[in-house]
């Protein structure tokens, strides 16, 4: 047999692939968006895996949209409106492949941030969905571009990620999330709010989510892997029942349901009465970590090269004078350290600004130290070099 015209032109995840030499031994990955390894909430789920034995009924076929007391958990938690509804999907990337092959035909138009997360960019793309990025500034989407993106063209879909964003960080602001979100009603888009980080700010209140201000025009996905385990494989998908109904078919012919044992650990897991200080404590752990490879990039990095301040989630995007960051990037896993080049964020073709996406939450203080001094000591070798190449052509 033959792959689809669509999978041949899919490229493999540059992530998932550089994760595999990032496990070498001596390499400090700051590539892949792994949460703390060593800060798992495994002591508080102990209990709830222990006794699955004694629970045979969660190990029957179950339902397509999820373990009932979880989804009645989801529906107080999140006070979902009575005619939205909750799907539980193995993993929130799950939930967005269900909205990609649910609701866009080729050709559909979408509009995406650019950079944008790589994921959804292989999904929408295996959709063989029209991709239109419009730019990101400091405080989300450029608004201008963004409404003549949805004024002058068909667009099924805004995808988004508004708080700390994969893989730039940014947080939008309380005033691009209002007009956001309605521009999303006035021109009938629908908004795909993508929030794996909402979580884990550790800095500033919380904004409310882009959807509460337009609820009927938009998707929402969430992802228990950034504040349970990855491991465990679950997301969440919410909206309007109508939207819901076409995504539990899909689901229906991919996998049945998702792991109802694990669903239920999950809900011991959210209901438990230390988890709230678990979280509290992870966001401690990533404000150190942040502030540790920040204040190293600030006092090692040569001149050109900014970072941006982030109040949680996991990346800080490295922009980088003009260089081939496909090339830094080798050229840093040769010198043990892991890092992403941003022109995997981007569509091919579109025009790439140089910079590298680092991850802080998984390697310690110790490590990020480390990583930094032989990041900068390959960034300093490579602009060196472009300067003798401009010494040389001029």
């Amino acid at each position: 047999m033959q792959a689809t015209a669509a999978l041949q032109q899919m490229q493999p995840s540059y992530i998932r692939e550089i994760l595999c030499a990032a496990q070498a031994e001596g390499v400090i990955s700051l590539a892949g968006g792994l949460p703390a390894g060593d800060k798992f909430p495994l002591e508080l789920m102990k209990a709830s895996i222990i006794a699955l034995p004694d629970r045979p009924e969660l190990f029957q076929y179950g339902v397509t949209a999820g373990y009932e007391p979880l989804l009645n958990y989801f529906r107080q938690y999140y006070q979902l409106p009575s005619h939205h509804q909750p799907l539980v999907c193995t993993g929130s990337q799950q939930g967005l492949d269900l909205i990609a092959r649910a609701f866009i035909s080729p050709n559909d138009k979408i509009v995406m941030e650019a950079p944008s997360y790589l994921g959804a960019l292989q999904v929408f793309g295996l959709a063989q969905a029209e991709i239109i990025s419009v730019s990101q500034q400091a405080d989300g989407p450029n608004l201008a571009e963004l409404e003549t993106c949805f004024a002058e063209q068909n667009i099924s879909l805004f995808y988004a990620v508004p708080d700390f964003h994969n893989p730039t960080g940014v947080c939008w602001s309380l005033a691009v999330r209002k007009q956001v979100a309605a521009l999303c009603v006035q021109y009938n888009v629908t908004l795909v709010e993508d929030v794996p980080y909402r979580e884990l700010r550790f800095k500033g209140e919380a904004l409310p989510l882009v959807s509460s201000f337009c609820p009927d025009n938009a998707l929402v996905l969430r992802s228990f892997s950034k504040i349970a385990t990855p491991g465990i494989r679950l997301g969440l998908v919410t909206g309007n029942s109508q939207w819901i109904a076409p995504l539990i078919k899909i689901k229906q012919c991919a996998d049945l349901h998702s792991s109802i044992p694990m669903q239920a650990v999950l809900l011991d897991l959210l209901t438990h009465a230390d988890f709230d200080q678990h979280l509290k404590q992870l966001r401690e752990v990533y404000q150190q970590r942040y502030q540790c490879i920040a204040q190293q990039l600030q006092q090692k990095l040569p001149a050109g090269c900014h970072f941006n301040a982030v109040d949680g989630g996991m990346f800080i995007w490295l922009t980088l004078p003009p260089c081939d960051d496909f090339a830094l990037a080798k050229a840093a896993l040769d010198n043990n350290v892991a890092v992403v080049p941003s022109s995997v964020f981007y569509q091919k073709g579109m025009a790439v600004t140089p910079a590298l996406r680092l991850n802080f939450t998984n390697a310690d203080i110790d490590e990020l130290t480390i990583a930094v001094d032989r990041l900068v000591e390959v960034i300093k070798r490579q602009l060196d070099k472009n300067l003798d190449l401009k010494a040389v052509a001029s």
